[in-house]
């Protein structure tokens, strides 16, 4: 199954020098948190390419060091080149700069793990992090991308797009939903709930041992530019019925990083 993502070109479209950076890209967008270390065939698969074409990517990814191959299995995992094009924008993100002082406060606060993410067009990509200090915890590495309907992250993004939007970009596949997820079936309804009430839940849909919560961080125009979230053991929050708690905290967090980017607006009531 070829991954989600860039969209693919065919040789009538782009050709020379411009597929082989898009096929390159692609290479890289192969591997993620799930799938670190991956073999040509597995590349292949994934991106839709020959496996000779993707040997000499990941040949010349080797080279210039965005791609390692352990020498023992043939199989690679990024390389640490990747972190010299990353750190300048991530150096650079506002919102990711802005966020984290309230992240560490929003942990200390609630004793669980806080992020923020940004919205790519079709994925939630977590930028910063702060890990819970218990012993049991829920993470998301930097560089987490997430596409499922039933992530509190992307449900915060998709629901401030227009709604034709956001259904395309769940019909076609690039935003994913599992039958029986638990929410509502009629995903714009919902949608307009979560953009009205300003915060999502994720209570079990994802992962059966996983709560998260999440809000939308606007900028001086109003604009969402990212999402504050809240993760947690979902036996936790049960236990000590931290629902309500949690939801406040992460509104208030991405309320004060807003206003920290020159959004006026008050809690919703």
């Amino acid at each position: 199954m070829k991954v989600a993502g860039r969209p693919r070109h065919d040789n009538g479209q782009v050709q020379g020098a411009a597929a082989s950076l898009l096929n390159g890209l692609a290479v890289l967008e192969a591997f993620s948190v799930q799938s670190p270390v991956l073999g040509v065939t597995e590349v292949a698969q994934r991106v839709g390419l020959h496996k000779s074409t993707v040997s000499r990517i990941l040949s010349g990814l080797t080279e210039a060091g965005y791609v390692q191959r352990d020498e023992e299995t043939g199989r690679y995992r990024l390389g640490l080149g990747l972190l010299a094009l990353s750190a300048p924008l991530l150096a650079d993100l506002d919102v990711r700069r802005a966020a984290v002082p309230y992240l560490e406060k929003l942990t200390e606060s609630t004793q669980e793990t806080s992020a923020i993410s940004v919205w790519n067009g079709h994925e939630a990509i977590v930028v910063e992090q702060v890990a819970s200090p218990n012993l049991v915890k829920h993470t998301a590495t930097i560089g987490t991308r997430y596409n499922k309907f039933e992530s509190s992250s992307v449900r915060i993004f998709l629901a401030e797009l227009a709604p034709a939007l956001a259904t395309e970009l769940i019909e076609s596949g690039q935003i994913l939903r599992t039958a029986g997820d638990g929410l509502p079936l009629d995903h714009t309804a919902h949608l307009q709930e979560v953009a009205r009430q300003a915060f999502a839940v994720n209570d079990g849909s994802t992962t059966e041992e996983e709560f998260g919560v999440s809000a939308p961080v606007r900028d001086y125009r109003g604009k969402v530019v990212g999402c504050i979230t809240a993760s947690a053991p979902r036996s936790r929050v049960q236990k000590h019925a931290t629902k309500d708690a949690l939801v406040q905290a992460v509104q208030q967090a991405a309320s004060e990083v807003s206003t920290r980017l020159g959004w006026a607006a008050s809690l919703p009531g």
